[in-house]
């Protein structure tokens, strides 16, 4: 099945600051503490959204253009935010299980780039990298803006994955038949927030 890759830009984050054209040359760590990755599942009855730490990263600028670059997602941080109490515990520990991302067994998903495509101006790239989900790595490519916010490198993009590409199958119907309204959607959207130090 093919990959669905849509893209989006969370240009409302970096609205606010200071865009400069040329990035200054360097190989950039990304800080814990201030990036994030937030998540989108949906399902035929609704969504669920939260958010996962990023264990760490870098991005490499070269001629004022991005050139390279990875960051690591610590998968037994998955948490679900729209939900509280017991059924934040039950939906956290279901996402954790075999069933999904089988966090005791692969604790990291992981994105390298692999190539960078200026697209038009004001710090927006086509990147294209591997994205590593359990034991699958697939070619994913997505459009992602970069600023420099006067302390670092800010990166922004929004990552919609193809989860049955990564055998996530629980619920899906690419797999199962007449799941009705228990259908959970094949695309998961990752919202990256790359702050570097």
């Amino acid at each position: 099945m093919k990959m669905l890759n849509k893209i989006g830009l969370g240009v409302l984050a970096i609205a606010a600051m200071a865009f400069t054209s040329k990035l200054e040359d360097g190989n950039y760590t990304v800080s814990l503490k201030q990036s994030k990755v937030e998540w989108v599942g949906k399902k035929v009855t609704g969504q669920h959204n939260g958010t996962v730490d990023v264990k760490s990263g870098s991005l490499e600028i070269k001629n004022g253009m991005l050139k390279g670059g990875e960051f690591v997602i610590d998968m037994t941080s998955l948490t679900a935010t729209d939900l509280e109490g017991e059924y934040q515990q039950k939906l956290n520990g279901h996402l954790k299980s075999a069933d999904f991302f089988g966090v005791e067994n692969y604790p990291e998903a992981k994105f390298v780039i692999t190539d960078v495509k200026e697209n038009g101006k004001n710090g927006r790239f086509t990147v294209t990298g591997n994205m590593t989900i359990k034991e699958t790595t697939k070619p994913i490519n997505f459009d992602a803006q970069l600023v420099d916010s006067g302390n670092g490198i800010v990166a922004v993009a929004d990552i919609v994955i193809d989860r049955s590409e990564f055998d996530v199958r629980y619920g899906s119907g690419s797999f199962f038949d007449n799941l009705g309204d228990k259908t959970i959607y094949d695309d998961f959207t990752l919202s990256v927030n790359l702050v570097t130090e």
